[in-house]
């Protein structure tokens, strides 16, 4: 996700870094790669003409009390990135207890129906009951999609594949969606926000009176997003805006400052197609990962993203009385694989982001753990009950690899990790931790002290 940009601002602070003193040529070098990067990364290059003359400006400042020259300048780079790319993370807080509405609006392609989707999942997770309103009437298939999505994450979608009155279709079912804290509604796109979308865009806001419009825009369309989101915001009045595809443009750069110029605050970024694939914007994140440092708060996000609240309840319960078997184990396989992929993770803990972990290698891992629960589903009930029994019996192991395809080594390795991952699961004084709060690094360092040693993939 824009590697250029993070190259050359891991090179601007590597180079103040190591510069005996900074002196103007050492300014204009760094200045030179950045520019540079900014246009690649498709941002106005105006903005970027302004951004460097700010830069040298308060670079050359030399009144600055209190502070070396070397840590003013890497405090100037970040903070006018940070500015950028819309500085402080706009919340998007929902209360439980009061229904809200959300209503995506767009543009074709700009990928409202899986934002749609995505944005359900993300809340459904976090323990909103949450309701897909389809009411795009225009778009063959819509409801189709919508529909398959809808079951893919286990929330119930109302729409009407016969009625082609949107507003017609929201009154319908304008009882059972009272029962939701949640609703999510989808609707119809045009080629251009011509006069009949901004019309029923402007009924359905009339008659549904969403508690937010959120305009979603795919981010390959890089400066355009300022057109898009400007038109939107004086017609339609968004409340902000969902940026889509992050995760296969060098454009992004172009729309997420233009978005910030129109003062449209970005609230959510899709990464990828995966449901969990979708995560908050948070400028000062960004900027940590773009520079190799991670995102803790965006991997954790993540991880809320992925795993569903109930089945965690569910396992917590067992886990107190003790009982964890290899169904569960692969529960949390699951739950993984639905992360996204390996080095998309390892991007946001710190310290791996600079790493040069090969890509072929990420690959052997998820392999691995899809080879796992194909191992999981070849066992009979008393073998995931007590896996214990599977490697007395050289018969048993014979026969289940067989069955999945793999190797009586696969299933070794699976239970050497499901015996480690059992371990910290019932361990008394891991579960002694008030996980309520997140771990403390003190509770991450006795848990990696612990079982680090342990862990082999």
């Amino acid at each position: 996700m824009l590697g250029t940009l993070g190259n050359a601002l891991k090179k601007g602070f590597d180079k103040i870094a190591g510069a005996v003193f900074i002196d103007k040529k050492t300014i204009e070098e760094i200045l030179k790669d950045l520019q540079r990067a900014l246009i690649q990364a498709d941002v106005n290059i105006y903005l970027v003409k302004e951004l460097g003359n700010k830069i040298k400006t308060e670079a050359q400042n030399e009144k600055i009390k209190g502070i070396e020259r070397k840590e003013h300048l890497t405090k100037i780079l970040h903070d006018e990135i940070l500015k950028l790319l819309g500085g402080e993370k706009h919340d998007f807080e929902l209360k439980k207890g009061k229904q809200t509405k959300i209503m995506l609006i767009g543009l074709y392609g700009a990928g409202k129906t899986t934002t749609a989707s995505k944005l359900a999942s993300y809340y459904s997770k976090r323990g909103f009951k949450t309701a897909l309103l389809g009411l795009d009437v225009h778009r063959p298939a819509a409801s189709d999609q919508l529909e398959q999505l809808g079951k893919q994450i286990k929330t119930p979608v109302f729409t009407d594949k016969n009625e082609k009155n949107p507003v017609n279709i929201y009154n319908n079912y304008k009882k059972q969606l009272k029962e939701f804290d949640l609703v999510i509604i989808d609707t119809a796109g045009r080629h251009d926000l011509d006069q009949e979308l901004v019309d029923e865009i402007s009924n359905l806001t009339g008659e549904i009176k969403p508690d937010y419009k959120l305009l979603t825009i795919q981010a390959d369309i890089g400066q355009a997003a300022k057109n898009q989101a400007s038109k939107f915001q004086e017609t339609c009045g968004i409340n902000g805006v969902i940026i889509t595809r992050m995760d296969s443009t060098a454009k992004a750069g172009g729309a997420l400052t233009a978005c910030n110029e129109t003062k449209a605050p970005v609230f959510f970024i899709g990464t990828g197609e995966k449901p969990s694939e979708f995560e908050t914007f948070n400028p000062k994140s960004f900027i940590s990962r773009l520079l190799g440092l991670g995102d803790l708060e965006g991997l954790l996000e993540k991880v809320q993203s992925a795993v569903d609240e109930k089945s965690q309840k569910k396992l917590k319960t067992k886990l107190e009385k003790g009982k964890f078997n290899l169904r569960d184990f692969q529960e949390q396989l699951k739950q993984m694989g639905s992360m996204g992929s390996f080095s998309k993770m390892l991007e946001m803990v710190p310290g791996f982001g600079k790493a040069k972990i090969p890509e072929n290698l990420m690959g052997v891992q998820e392999e691995k753990l899809k080879k796992w629960q194909y191992l999981i589903d070849s066992m009979t009930h008393e073998e995931i009950d007590n896996p214990e029994i599977i490697e007395k019996q050289t018969k048993r192991l014979q026969r289940i690899a067989k069955g999945s395809g793999t190797t009586t080594t696969d299933i070794r390795q699976l239970l050497k990790q499901y015996k480690v991952l059992k371990d910290l699961a019932t361990g008394s004084d891991i579960n002694d931790l008030d996980m309520s709060q997140g771990l403390s690094q003190k509770q991450m360092q006795k848990i990696m002290k612990k079982f680090g040693k342990k862990i082999k993939f």
